[in-house]
């Protein structure tokens, strides 16, 4: 029990997406698919930033007079900016492939008059 308290952000994004994942699979309405596909998104979102956090880690903005004033800077002090800089990358690449995504749905719905995908993919066969 102590290691699930311990592990809980693993837990919820576990969880996320799962959630995300069954979304896109089971269900029929693409408007359901693509905020499954943001939940997956914000899943891995945050995996990625629960493994780059560090307990008691600096920012990693250096001043002038640190730099300076120190003969050596001691790295393991400082949190990894990668991390964040990638994750802040992957929510604008997310906000833009849900976009896109509600966009083609927007298009499909003004051909055939519904989000479902069974009823779409019946009309294209008429």
């Amino acid at each position: 029990m102590e290691n699930l308290i311990a592990n809980f952000n693993y837990v919820i994004v576990v969880i996320l997406m799962m959630i995300g994942l069954w979304a896109m699979l089971a269900q029929k309405n693409l408007i359901k698919k693509c905020i499954g596909m943001a939940i997956f998104q914000t899943g891995i979102i945050l995996f990625f930033i629960s493994i780059g956090a560090k307990n008691e880690a600096k920012v990693p903005i250096l001043s002038k007079f640190v730099v300076e004033n120190s003969s050596a800077i001691i790295v393991n002090d400082y949190a990894n900016p990668l991390t964040q800089i990638l994750m802040l990358t992957a929510i604008v690449v997310g906000v833009a492939t849900l976009g896109v995504g509600l966009a083609l749905a927007q298009k499909v719905y003004q051909q055939h008059s519904t989000f479902h995908e069974d009823e779409i993919l019946e009309n294209q066969r008429k």
